[in-house]
Protein backbone atom coordinates (compact mmCIF):
# COMPACT_ATOMS: atom_id res chain seq x y z
CA UNK A 1 0.00 0.00 0.00
CA UNK A 2 1.66 3.20 -1.16
CA UNK A 3 -0.18 5.84 0.86
CA UNK A 4 -2.53 6.15 3.78
CA UNK A 5 -6.04 7.12 2.77
CA UNK A 6 -9.22 7.85 4.65
CA UNK A 7 -11.28 4.71 5.32
CA UNK A 8 -14.79 3.90 6.44
CA UNK A 9 -15.04 4.00 10.22
CA UNK A 10 -17.72 1.31 10.54
CA UNK A 11 -19.12 -1.53 8.47
CA UNK A 12 -22.68 -0.20 8.85
CA UNK A 13 -21.49 3.21 7.66
CA UNK A 14 -19.99 1.63 4.55
CA UNK A 15 -23.13 -0.38 3.77
CA UNK A 16 -25.43 2.61 4.30
CA UNK A 17 -23.18 4.79 2.15
CA UNK A 18 -23.13 2.19 -0.63
CA UNK A 19 -26.88 1.72 -0.33
CA UNK A 20 -27.34 5.50 -0.38
CA UNK A 21 -25.17 5.61 -3.47
CA UNK A 22 -27.47 3.11 -5.18
CA UNK A 23 -30.80 4.34 -3.76
CA UNK A 24 -31.73 7.47 -5.68
CA UNK A 25 -34.51 9.08 -7.66
CA UNK A 26 -34.45 6.02 -9.89
CA UNK A 27 -35.91 3.89 -7.08
CA UNK A 28 -38.95 6.03 -6.38
CA UNK A 29 -39.54 7.84 -9.69
CA UNK A 30 -37.88 5.93 -12.54
CA UNK A 31 -38.81 2.44 -11.30
CA UNK A 32 -42.58 3.10 -11.04
CA UNK A 33 -42.37 4.79 -14.44
CA UNK A 34 -40.75 1.75 -16.05
CA UNK A 35 -43.23 -0.60 -14.38
CA UNK A 36 -46.23 1.48 -15.44
CA UNK A 37 -45.05 1.95 -19.01
CA UNK A 38 -44.01 -1.67 -19.60
CA UNK A 39 -47.02 -3.76 -18.70
CA UNK A 40 -46.80 -3.81 -14.90
CA UNK A 41 -46.19 -7.45 -13.99
CA UNK A 42 -44.74 -8.03 -17.46
CA UNK A 43 -41.82 -5.79 -16.48
CA UNK A 44 -41.01 -7.58 -13.23
CA UNK A 45 -40.06 -10.90 -14.87
CA UNK A 46 -37.12 -9.61 -16.98
CA UNK A 47 -36.29 -7.14 -14.20
CA UNK A 48 -35.39 -9.93 -11.77
CA UNK A 49 -33.60 -11.86 -14.50
CA UNK A 50 -31.46 -8.78 -15.24
CA UNK A 51 -30.83 -8.25 -11.52
CA UNK A 52 -29.51 -11.78 -10.99
CA UNK A 53 -27.56 -12.23 -14.21
CA UNK A 54 -26.31 -8.68 -14.77
CA UNK A 55 -26.78 -6.37 -11.77
CA UNK A 56 -25.16 -8.52 -9.09
CA UNK A 57 -22.17 -9.58 -11.26
CA UNK A 58 -21.32 -6.00 -12.27
CA UNK A 59 -21.78 -4.84 -8.67
CA UNK A 60 -19.17 -7.38 -7.53
CA UNK A 61 -16.85 -6.39 -10.38
CA UNK A 62 -16.97 -2.74 -9.33
CA UNK A 63 -16.42 -3.52 -5.65
CA UNK A 64 -13.37 -5.63 -6.49
CA UNK A 65 -11.94 -2.99 -8.82
CA UNK A 66 -12.44 -0.24 -6.24
CA UNK A 67 -10.75 -2.08 -3.39
CA UNK A 68 -7.88 -3.05 -5.69
CA UNK A 69 -7.31 0.57 -6.72
CA UNK A 70 -7.47 1.66 -3.10
CA UNK A 71 -4.48 -0.55 -2.29
CA UNK A 72 -2.41 1.79 -4.45
CA UNK A 73 -4.03 5.01 -3.28
CA UNK A 74 -6.42 5.39 -6.22
CA UNK A 75 -10.12 6.17 -6.00
CA UNK A 76 -10.64 7.05 -9.66
CA UNK A 77 -10.90 4.78 -12.68
CA UNK A 78 -7.99 6.02 -14.79
CA UNK A 79 -5.09 4.81 -12.61
CA UNK A 80 -7.09 1.86 -11.22
CA UNK A 81 -7.91 0.41 -14.63
CA UNK A 82 -4.38 1.07 -15.85
CA UNK A 83 -3.08 -1.14 -13.02
CA UNK A 84 -5.61 -3.88 -13.73
CA UNK A 85 -5.09 -3.85 -17.50
CA UNK A 86 -1.31 -4.21 -17.25
CA UNK A 87 -1.83 -7.70 -15.85
CA UNK A 88 -2.39 -8.78 -19.47
CA UNK A 89 -0.95 -6.06 -21.70
CA UNK A 90 2.11 -3.83 -21.79
CA UNK A 91 1.96 -0.56 -19.82
CA UNK A 92 1.60 1.58 -22.96
CA UNK A 93 -1.49 -0.39 -24.02
CA UNK A 94 -2.82 -0.44 -20.47
CA UNK A 95 -2.47 3.35 -20.44
CA UNK A 96 -5.23 3.75 -23.03
CA UNK A 97 -7.60 1.41 -21.23
CA UNK A 98 -7.13 3.61 -18.18
CA UNK A 99 -7.47 6.87 -20.12
CA UNK A 100 -10.72 5.90 -21.85
CA UNK A 101 -12.23 4.50 -18.63
CA UNK A 102 -11.28 7.63 -16.71
CA UNK A 103 -12.61 9.84 -19.50
CA UNK A 104 -15.99 8.10 -19.48
CA UNK A 105 -16.28 8.22 -15.68
CA UNK A 106 -15.40 11.94 -15.51
CA UNK A 107 -17.74 12.99 -18.30
CA UNK A 108 -20.55 10.82 -16.93
CA UNK A 109 -20.29 12.27 -13.46
CA UNK A 110 -20.29 15.89 -14.60
CA UNK A 111 -22.95 15.53 -17.32
CA UNK A 112 -25.28 13.48 -15.12
CA UNK A 113 -25.02 15.95 -12.27
CA UNK A 114 -25.59 18.89 -14.58
CA UNK A 115 -29.28 17.94 -14.42
CA UNK A 116 -29.54 15.39 -11.58
CA UNK A 117 -28.73 18.05 -9.00
CA UNK A 118 -31.52 20.20 -10.38
CA UNK A 119 -33.96 17.32 -9.98
CA UNK A 120 -32.85 16.97 -6.35
CA UNK A 121 -33.38 20.72 -5.94
CA UNK A 122 -36.91 20.36 -7.35
CA UNK A 123 -37.61 17.74 -4.67
CA UNK A 124 -36.33 20.06 -1.93
CA UNK A 125 -38.55 22.83 -3.27
CA UNK A 126 -41.62 20.62 -3.46
CA UNK A 127 -41.08 19.34 0.07
CA UNK A 128 -41.35 22.97 1.16
CA UNK A 129 -44.29 23.66 -1.18
CA UNK A 130 -46.14 20.61 0.19
CA UNK A 131 -45.57 21.53 3.83
CA UNK A 132 -46.83 25.07 3.21
CA UNK A 133 -49.65 23.98 0.89
CA UNK A 134 -48.34 26.29 -1.85
CA UNK A 135 -49.86 24.29 -4.70
CA UNK A 136 -53.09 23.39 -2.88
CA UNK A 137 -56.08 24.88 -4.64
CA UNK A 138 -54.07 25.52 -7.81
CA UNK A 139 -53.59 23.83 -11.15
CA UNK A 140 -50.56 21.68 -10.29
CA UNK A 141 -49.35 21.53 -13.88
CA UNK A 142 -49.33 25.32 -14.17
CA UNK A 143 -47.72 25.60 -10.72
CA UNK A 144 -44.85 23.33 -11.79
CA UNK A 145 -44.37 25.29 -15.01
CA UNK A 146 -44.29 28.58 -13.10
CA UNK A 147 -41.74 27.14 -10.67
CA UNK A 148 -39.44 26.05 -13.50
CA UNK A 149 -39.82 29.48 -15.07
CA UNK A 150 -38.71 31.16 -11.84
CA UNK A 151 -34.96 30.67 -12.36
CA UNK A 152 -34.00 32.42 -9.12
CA UNK A 153 -36.16 30.03 -7.11
CA UNK A 154 -34.84 27.00 -9.01
CA UNK A 155 -31.23 28.06 -8.37
CA UNK A 156 -31.98 28.73 -4.69
CA UNK A 157 -33.01 25.15 -3.95
CA UNK A 158 -30.23 23.85 -6.24
CA UNK A 159 -27.77 25.98 -4.27
CA UNK A 160 -28.96 24.74 -0.88
CA UNK A 161 -28.49 21.15 -2.04
CA UNK A 162 -25.05 21.60 -3.58
CA UNK A 163 -23.63 23.66 -0.71
CA UNK A 164 -24.69 20.93 1.74
CA UNK A 165 -23.05 18.35 -0.53
CA UNK A 166 -19.83 20.39 -0.55
CA UNK A 167 -19.85 20.62 3.25
CA UNK A 168 -20.43 16.87 3.66
CA UNK A 169 -17.75 15.81 1.15
CA UNK A 170 -15.28 18.40 2.43
CA UNK A 171 -15.40 16.75 5.87
CA UNK A 172 -13.99 13.53 4.41
CA UNK A 173 -15.22 9.96 4.08
CA UNK A 174 -15.46 8.79 7.70
CA UNK A 175 -16.17 12.16 9.35
CA UNK A 176 -18.36 13.57 6.59
CA UNK A 177 -20.05 11.23 4.12
CA UNK A 178 -20.46 8.39 6.59
CA UNK A 179 -22.06 10.60 9.25
CA UNK A 180 -24.49 12.19 6.81
CA UNK A 181 -25.71 8.89 5.34
CA UNK A 182 -26.13 7.40 8.82
CA UNK A 183 -28.83 10.01 9.37
CA UNK A 184 -30.37 10.29 5.91
CA UNK A 185 -30.66 6.61 4.97
CA UNK A 186 -32.56 5.48 8.11
CA UNK A 187 -34.88 8.49 7.77
CA UNK A 188 -35.47 7.66 4.11
CA UNK A 189 -36.53 4.11 5.00
CA UNK A 190 -38.68 5.32 7.91
CA UNK A 191 -40.52 7.85 5.73
CA UNK A 192 -41.05 5.27 2.99
CA UNK A 193 -42.31 2.59 5.41
CA UNK A 194 -44.77 5.04 6.99
CA UNK A 195 -46.13 5.97 3.57
CA UNK A 196 -46.33 2.33 2.44
CA UNK A 197 -48.24 1.50 5.62
CA UNK A 198 -50.71 4.26 4.80
CA UNK A 199 -51.10 2.95 1.23
CA UNK A 200 -51.89 -0.55 2.49
CA UNK A 201 -54.78 0.69 4.67
CA UNK A 202 -55.96 3.36 2.22
CA UNK A 203 -58.31 1.14 0.23
CA UNK A 204 -60.64 3.13 -2.06
CA UNK A 205 -60.59 6.78 -0.93
CA UNK A 206 -62.44 8.18 -3.96
CA UNK A 207 -64.40 5.42 -5.68
CA UNK A 208 -65.04 1.81 -4.53
CA UNK A 209 -64.15 0.70 -8.07
CA UNK A 210 -60.64 2.12 -7.66
CA UNK A 211 -58.35 0.92 -4.86
CA UNK A 212 -54.69 0.52 -4.05
CA UNK A 213 -55.21 -3.24 -4.50
CA UNK A 214 -55.76 -2.60 -8.21
CA UNK A 215 -52.34 -0.93 -8.31
CA UNK A 216 -50.64 -3.83 -6.53
CA UNK A 217 -52.41 -6.31 -8.80
CA UNK A 218 -51.15 -4.38 -11.83
CA UNK A 219 -47.54 -4.62 -10.60
CA UNK A 220 -47.46 -8.18 -9.31
CA UNK A 221 -49.67 -10.09 -11.74
CA UNK A 222 -47.35 -11.48 -14.45
CA UNK A 223 -48.71 -10.30 -17.78
CA UNK A 224 -47.33 -13.02 -20.02
CA UNK A 225 -49.30 -11.91 -23.07
CA UNK A 226 -47.89 -8.38 -22.87
CA UNK A 227 -44.37 -9.71 -22.31
CA UNK A 228 -44.66 -11.98 -25.33
CA UNK A 229 -45.82 -9.14 -27.59
CA UNK A 230 -43.30 -6.58 -26.30
CA UNK A 231 -40.40 -8.73 -25.12
CA UNK A 232 -37.56 -6.72 -26.70
CA UNK A 233 -38.90 -3.39 -25.41
CA UNK A 234 -39.55 -4.67 -21.87
CA UNK A 235 -36.19 -6.45 -21.65
CA UNK A 236 -34.41 -3.29 -22.73
CA UNK A 237 -36.28 -1.25 -20.13
CA UNK A 238 -35.54 -3.81 -17.39
CA UNK A 239 -31.79 -4.06 -18.07
CA UNK A 240 -31.54 -0.26 -18.30
CA UNK A 241 -33.34 0.15 -14.98
CA UNK A 242 -30.90 -2.22 -13.26
CA UNK A 243 -28.00 0.05 -14.25
CA UNK A 244 -29.70 3.20 -13.04
CA UNK A 245 -31.00 1.75 -9.80
CA UNK A 246 -27.68 0.20 -8.72
CA UNK A 247 -25.58 3.20 -9.86
CA UNK A 248 -23.45 0.93 -12.05
CA UNK A 249 -21.20 2.09 -14.86
CA UNK A 250 -20.34 5.42 -13.23
CA UNK A 251 -17.13 4.77 -11.32
CA UNK A 252 -18.69 5.75 -7.99
CA UNK A 253 -19.04 2.21 -6.62
CA UNK A 254 -15.32 1.78 -7.26
CA UNK A 255 -14.61 5.10 -5.56
CA UNK A 256 -16.43 4.16 -2.36
CA UNK A 257 -14.88 0.66 -2.38
CA UNK A 258 -11.41 2.21 -2.69
CA UNK A 259 -11.70 3.36 0.95
CA UNK A 260 -11.79 -0.26 2.14
CA UNK A 261 -8.84 -2.02 3.67
CA UNK A 262 -7.08 -4.63 1.48
CA UNK A 263 -8.71 -7.50 3.40
CA UNK A 264 -12.16 -5.99 3.92
CA UNK A 265 -15.06 -8.02 2.59
CA UNK A 266 -16.50 -7.12 -0.81
CA UNK A 267 -18.56 -10.23 -1.61
CA UNK A 268 -21.19 -10.03 1.14
CA UNK A 269 -21.01 -6.23 1.26
CA UNK A 270 -21.77 -5.98 -2.45
CA UNK A 271 -24.72 -8.33 -2.05
CA UNK A 272 -25.97 -6.33 0.97
CA UNK A 273 -25.84 -3.15 -1.11
CA UNK A 274 -27.97 -4.78 -3.81
CA UNK A 275 -30.43 -6.10 -1.21
CA UNK A 276 -30.95 -2.74 0.50
CA UNK A 277 -31.42 -1.07 -2.85
CA UNK A 278 -33.95 -3.64 -4.02
CA UNK A 279 -35.89 -3.35 -0.77
CA UNK A 280 -36.09 0.40 -1.31
CA UNK A 281 -37.05 0.04 -4.96
CA UNK A 282 -39.27 -3.03 -5.27
CA UNK A 283 -40.87 -3.20 -1.83
CA UNK A 284 -41.07 0.50 -0.98
CA UNK A 285 -40.88 2.33 -4.32
CA UNK A 286 -43.18 -0.20 -5.96
CA UNK A 287 -45.74 0.19 -3.18
CA UNK A 288 -46.06 3.96 -3.37
CA UNK A 289 -46.53 5.80 -6.65
CA UNK A 290 -48.47 3.23 -8.72
CA UNK A 291 -50.97 2.14 -6.00
CA UNK A 292 -51.51 5.76 -4.94
CA UNK A 293 -52.07 6.88 -8.52
CA UNK A 294 -54.50 3.99 -9.06
CA UNK A 295 -56.52 4.70 -5.92
CA UNK A 296 -56.84 8.37 -6.85
CA UNK A 297 -57.37 7.72 -10.57
CA UNK A 298 -60.80 9.41 -10.54
CA UNK A 299 -59.03 12.62 -9.48
CA UNK A 300 -56.12 12.54 -11.92
CA UNK A 301 -57.38 10.67 -15.00
CA UNK A 302 -59.54 12.63 -17.50
CA UNK A 303 -63.25 11.64 -17.31
CA UNK A 304 -63.34 10.56 -20.97
CA UNK A 305 -60.53 8.08 -20.27
CA UNK A 306 -62.19 6.77 -17.11
CA UNK A 307 -65.35 6.04 -19.07
CA UNK A 308 -63.41 3.69 -21.35
CA UNK A 309 -62.68 1.30 -18.50
CA UNK A 310 -60.02 0.37 -15.95
CA UNK A 311 -57.48 -1.02 -18.42
CA UNK A 312 -57.58 2.16 -20.47
CA UNK A 313 -57.25 4.32 -17.35
CA UNK A 314 -54.26 2.30 -16.11
CA UNK A 315 -52.69 2.59 -19.55
CA UNK A 316 -53.19 6.37 -19.39
CA UNK A 317 -51.55 6.50 -15.96
CA UNK A 318 -48.65 4.45 -17.34
CA UNK A 319 -48.15 6.86 -20.24
CA UNK A 320 -48.22 9.86 -17.91
CA UNK A 321 -45.80 8.37 -15.43
CA UNK A 322 -42.40 9.96 -15.53
CA UNK A 323 -40.45 12.76 -13.98
CA UNK A 324 -43.22 15.33 -14.42
CA UNK A 325 -45.74 12.95 -12.86
CA UNK A 326 -44.19 13.44 -9.42
CA UNK A 327 -44.52 17.21 -9.70
CA UNK A 328 -47.92 17.44 -11.40
CA UNK A 329 -50.17 14.42 -10.85
CA UNK A 330 -48.95 13.22 -7.46
CA UNK A 331 -49.51 16.68 -5.92
CA UNK A 332 -53.14 16.26 -7.01
CA UNK A 333 -53.19 13.08 -4.93
CA UNK A 334 -51.82 14.92 -1.90
CA UNK A 335 -54.35 17.72 -2.37
CA UNK A 336 -57.13 15.11 -2.46
CA UNK A 337 -56.00 13.78 0.92
CA UNK A 338 -56.87 17.05 2.64
CA UNK A 339 -54.69 18.43 5.42
CA UNK A 340 -52.81 15.15 5.89
CA UNK A 341 -51.79 15.51 2.25
CA UNK A 342 -49.46 18.35 3.24
CA UNK A 343 -47.63 16.00 5.60
CA UNK A 344 -47.48 13.12 3.14
CA UNK A 345 -46.48 15.41 0.29
CA UNK A 346 -43.65 16.84 2.37
CA UNK A 347 -42.53 13.32 3.36
CA UNK A 348 -42.65 12.08 -0.23
CA UNK A 349 -40.52 14.89 -1.64
CA UNK A 350 -38.16 14.91 1.34
CA UNK A 351 -37.73 11.18 0.77
CA UNK A 352 -36.83 11.95 -2.86
CA UNK A 353 -34.39 14.62 -1.67
CA UNK A 354 -32.66 12.19 0.71
CA UNK A 355 -32.49 9.55 -2.02
CA UNK A 356 -31.02 11.98 -4.54
CA UNK A 357 -28.63 13.55 -2.02
CA UNK A 358 -27.10 10.24 -0.92
CA UNK A 359 -26.48 9.33 -4.58
CA UNK A 360 -25.13 12.75 -5.51
CA UNK A 361 -22.72 12.76 -2.56
CA UNK A 362 -20.98 9.71 -4.05
CA UNK A 363 -20.57 11.40 -7.43
CA UNK A 364 -19.39 14.59 -5.72
CA UNK A 365 -16.78 12.60 -3.85
CA UNK A 366 -15.54 10.98 -7.06
CA UNK A 367 -14.64 14.36 -8.54
CA UNK A 368 -13.20 15.58 -5.25
CA UNK A 369 -11.03 12.44 -5.00
CA UNK A 370 -9.90 13.06 -8.57
CA UNK A 371 -8.71 16.55 -7.67
CA UNK A 372 -7.20 15.41 -4.38
CA UNK A 373 -5.37 12.27 -5.49
CA UNK A 374 -4.61 12.96 -9.15
CA UNK A 375 -3.93 16.71 -9.06
CA UNK A 376 -2.84 17.25 -5.42
CA UNK A 377 -5.60 19.76 -4.65
CA UNK A 378 -6.61 19.71 -0.98
CA UNK A 379 -10.00 18.14 -0.32
CA UNK A 380 -11.59 21.21 1.24
CA UNK A 381 -10.51 23.32 -1.74
CA UNK A 382 -11.49 20.62 -4.20
CA UNK A 383 -15.08 20.47 -2.95
CA UNK A 384 -15.62 24.12 -3.86
CA UNK A 385 -13.91 23.67 -7.22
CA UNK A 386 -16.45 20.91 -7.94
CA UNK A 387 -19.29 23.22 -6.87
CA UNK A 388 -18.17 25.81 -9.43
CA UNK A 389 -17.89 23.08 -12.08
CA UNK A 390 -21.42 21.88 -11.30
CA UNK A 391 -22.74 25.44 -11.44
CA UNK A 392 -21.30 26.02 -14.91
CA UNK A 393 -22.41 22.59 -16.18
CA UNK A 394 -25.92 23.07 -14.79
CA UNK A 395 -26.69 26.48 -16.29
CA UNK A 396 -27.74 25.11 -19.73
CA UNK A 397 -30.30 22.87 -18.01
CA UNK A 398 -32.06 25.95 -16.67
CA UNK A 399 -31.77 28.21 -19.70
CA UNK A 400 -31.72 25.94 -22.79
CA UNK A 401 -34.88 24.04 -23.71
CA UNK A 402 -34.34 20.36 -24.55
CA UNK A 403 -30.77 20.30 -23.22
CA UNK A 404 -31.63 17.94 -20.35
CA UNK A 405 -33.13 15.23 -22.56
CA UNK A 406 -30.28 15.40 -25.08
CA UNK A 407 -27.56 15.02 -22.45
CA UNK A 408 -29.54 12.31 -20.64
CA UNK A 409 -29.60 10.16 -23.80
CA UNK A 410 -25.79 10.27 -24.01
CA UNK A 411 -25.46 9.56 -20.30
CA UNK A 412 -27.57 6.41 -20.72
CA UNK A 413 -25.30 5.20 -23.51
CA UNK A 414 -22.09 5.97 -21.64
CA UNK A 415 -23.33 4.15 -18.52
CA UNK A 416 -23.53 0.86 -20.36
CA UNK A 417 -20.34 1.53 -22.31
CA UNK A 418 -18.37 2.07 -19.11
CA UNK A 419 -19.92 -1.08 -17.62
CA UNK A 420 -18.55 -2.96 -20.64
CA UNK A 421 -15.12 -1.54 -19.80
CA UNK A 422 -15.64 -2.77 -16.22
CA UNK A 423 -15.99 -6.34 -17.47
CA UNK A 424 -13.22 -6.15 -20.07
CA UNK A 425 -10.64 -4.53 -17.81
CA UNK A 426 -11.51 -5.65 -14.26
CA UNK A 427 -12.22 -9.27 -15.24
CA UNK A 428 -10.63 -10.24 -18.54
CA UNK A 429 -7.52 -8.04 -18.68
CA UNK A 430 -7.05 -8.36 -14.93
CA UNK A 431 -7.48 -12.11 -15.58
CA UNK A 432 -10.52 -14.08 -14.37
CA UNK A 433 -8.53 -16.10 -11.82
CA UNK A 434 -7.11 -12.91 -10.30
CA UNK A 435 -10.58 -11.42 -10.14
CA UNK A 436 -12.07 -14.51 -8.47
CA UNK A 437 -9.24 -14.50 -5.92
CA UNK A 438 -9.75 -10.78 -5.17
CA UNK A 439 -13.51 -11.29 -4.81
CA UNK A 440 -12.90 -13.85 -2.04
CA UNK A 441 -10.05 -12.00 -0.31
CA UNK A 442 -11.35 -11.41 3.22
CA UNK A 443 -14.86 -12.39 2.11
CA UNK A 444 -17.58 -13.24 4.63
CA UNK A 445 -19.22 -15.55 2.09
CA UNK A 446 -18.11 -17.82 -0.71
CA UNK A 447 -19.64 -17.11 -4.10
CA UNK A 448 -20.67 -20.49 -5.60
CA UNK A 449 -18.45 -21.73 -8.40
CA UNK A 450 -21.43 -22.03 -10.75
CA UNK A 451 -21.77 -18.23 -10.60
CA UNK A 452 -18.37 -17.72 -12.25
CA UNK A 453 -19.66 -18.48 -15.80
CA UNK A 454 -22.42 -15.93 -15.19
CA UNK A 455 -19.78 -13.29 -14.46
CA UNK A 456 -17.62 -14.31 -17.40
CA UNK A 457 -20.18 -14.97 -20.14
CA UNK A 458 -23.83 -14.31 -19.35
CA UNK A 459 -23.39 -10.82 -17.86
CA UNK A 460 -21.45 -9.49 -20.88
CA UNK A 461 -24.07 -10.90 -23.26
CA UNK A 462 -26.96 -9.36 -21.31
CA UNK A 463 -25.06 -6.08 -21.18
CA UNK A 464 -25.29 -5.87 -24.96
CA UNK A 465 -29.06 -5.35 -24.69
CA UNK A 466 -28.97 -1.92 -23.01
CA UNK A 467 -25.73 -1.01 -24.80
CA UNK A 468 -27.18 -1.58 -28.27
CA UNK A 469 -30.58 -0.21 -27.27
CA UNK A 470 -29.15 3.06 -25.93
CA UNK A 471 -26.88 3.36 -28.97
CA UNK A 472 -29.85 2.91 -31.31
CA UNK A 473 -31.77 5.63 -29.46
CA UNK A 474 -28.98 8.04 -30.35
CA UNK A 475 -29.20 7.29 -34.08
CA UNK A 476 -31.11 10.11 -35.70
CA UNK A 477 -31.56 11.89 -32.36
CA UNK A 478 -31.34 15.66 -32.43
CA UNK A 479 -28.23 16.90 -30.66
CA UNK A 480 -28.00 20.67 -30.55
CA UNK A 481 -24.66 22.44 -30.35
CA UNK A 482 -24.78 23.29 -26.61
CA UNK A 483 -25.20 19.62 -25.68
CA UNK A 484 -22.70 18.50 -28.32
CA UNK A 485 -20.06 20.94 -27.09
CA UNK A 486 -20.63 19.99 -23.45
CA UNK A 487 -20.17 16.28 -24.19
CA UNK A 488 -17.03 16.80 -26.30
CA UNK A 489 -15.53 19.21 -23.78
CA UNK A 490 -16.05 16.76 -20.90
CA UNK A 491 -14.51 13.96 -22.94
CA UNK A 492 -11.41 16.05 -23.60
CA UNK A 493 -11.02 17.17 -19.99
CA UNK A 494 -11.57 13.63 -18.71
CA UNK A 495 -9.08 12.10 -21.14
CA UNK A 496 -6.37 14.70 -20.42
CA UNK A 497 -6.84 14.35 -16.66
CA UNK A 498 -6.67 10.55 -16.75
CA UNK A 499 -3.61 10.58 -19.02
CA UNK A 500 -1.84 13.05 -16.75
CA UNK A 501 -2.68 11.18 -13.54
CA UNK A 502 -1.39 7.85 -14.89
CA UNK A 503 1.77 9.38 -16.42
CA UNK A 504 2.46 11.29 -13.22
CA UNK A 505 2.40 8.13 -11.08
CA UNK A 506 3.68 5.51 -13.51
CA UNK A 507 5.73 7.49 -16.02
CA UNK A 508 8.91 5.49 -15.45
CA UNK A 509 7.38 2.14 -16.34
CA UNK A 510 5.49 3.66 -19.24
CA UNK A 511 8.76 4.89 -20.73
CA UNK A 512 10.30 1.43 -20.35
CA UNK A 513 7.00 -0.25 -21.31
CA UNK A 514 7.66 -2.80 -18.60
CA UNK A 515 5.96 -3.22 -15.22
CA UNK A 516 8.14 -2.04 -12.36
CA UNK A 517 7.48 -4.06 -9.21
CA UNK A 518 7.41 -1.78 -6.16
CA UNK A 519 8.09 -3.32 -2.78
Amino acid sequence: MEQQRDQWATKIGLILAMAGNAVGLGNFVRFPTQVAQNGGGAFMVPYFIALFFLGIPVMWIEWVAGRYGGKYGHGTLGPTYYLMARESVKPKSALWWGVISGMLAFSLTVLLNSYYLHLIGWSAAYSYFSATGAYFGQNTGEFFGNYLGNHAQVMLFWGITVVLLAIAVGQGVSKGIERWVKVMMPLLYVFAIIMVGYVFVLGSPIDPNWSTIDGFRFIWSPNWAYLKDHFATVMLAATGQIFFTLSLGMGIIQNYASYLGPDDDVALSGLATVSLNEFAEVVLGGSLAVPLATAYAPKIVPPEILEQGKNEALAWIGQKFGLGFSYTSLPNVFVSMGDIGKLFGAMWFLLLWFAGFTSAIAMYNYLTALLEEDLNIKRKVGTWVVLVLYFIAGLPVVYISGYLDQVDAWVSFQLTLLALFDIIVAVYLFKPDNFWKELHQGAYMKVPGWYKPILLYIAPILLLIPLIGSAQSLVGATLEWPARLAIIFMWIIGAVESYYSIKRKYGEELEKNEVIIRV
